[in-house]
């Protein structure tokens, strides 16, 4: 006789966390100042202003605009200060940093924010393998955030995971 398969894993009280379902629905933009530099090295400002208001800021336009300078020059903090000016009424984020900056940043915001209580006792899935580059620091916080609260946390799929963290038995 055949037995019917059973799924376990979906019977299971796991409850799964995946974080690149938090990831920002805007697309990130690169604005790079180093486009910007007279011969790569230094930024004038009165070249700069200029380009800065021929600039077509429409396409940012909800959109997550990422301004750094991908050379080793010295950028006065007020050219990131004249790009946002500029950006803002387009842009729905302006972050000085890169796209892993961003990130990083924005997950410690969003899961700061987030309510976890409805994991607590609960053992508790961190699922990997994402398509999207969430970032180490966030499952290392969420694991830290996770900890005072679940049974158990495990990273990776429900049916292969790696244990990270199991809550001692407290003895009667």
């Amino acid at each position: 006789m055949d037995k019917p398969l059973i799924n376990k894993v979906a019977q299971s009280s796991l409850k799964t966390i995946n974080l690149e379902a938090f990831y920002p629905q805007a697309e990130m933009v690169d604005f790079d100042l180093k486009d910007y530099l007279f011969h790569g090295l230094i930024l004038k400002e009165k070249d700069f202003r200029t380009a800065l208001k021929e600039h077509d800021w429409t396409k940012y336009e909800d959109k997550i605009l990422l301004v750094y300078c991908s050379t080793d020059a010295i950028i006065p903090v007020w050219a990131y200060m004249l790009v946002s000016a500029y950006a803002e009424p387009y842009a729905s984020v302006i972050f000085q940093g890169t796209q892993g900056e961003y990130l990083k940043t924005y997950y410690q915001q969003y899961l700061s924010d987030l309510d976890l209580s409805i994991y607590a006792d609960e053992r508790v899935v961190i699922k990997g393998c994402s398509d999207r580059p969430v970032p180490p620091a966030a499952y290392a916080q969420l694991t830290t955030l996770l900890r005072p609260l679940a049974k158990s946390i495990m990273y990776g799929e429900p049916c292969s995971t790696v244990p990270i963290y199991k809550k001692p038995r407290v003895k009667s």
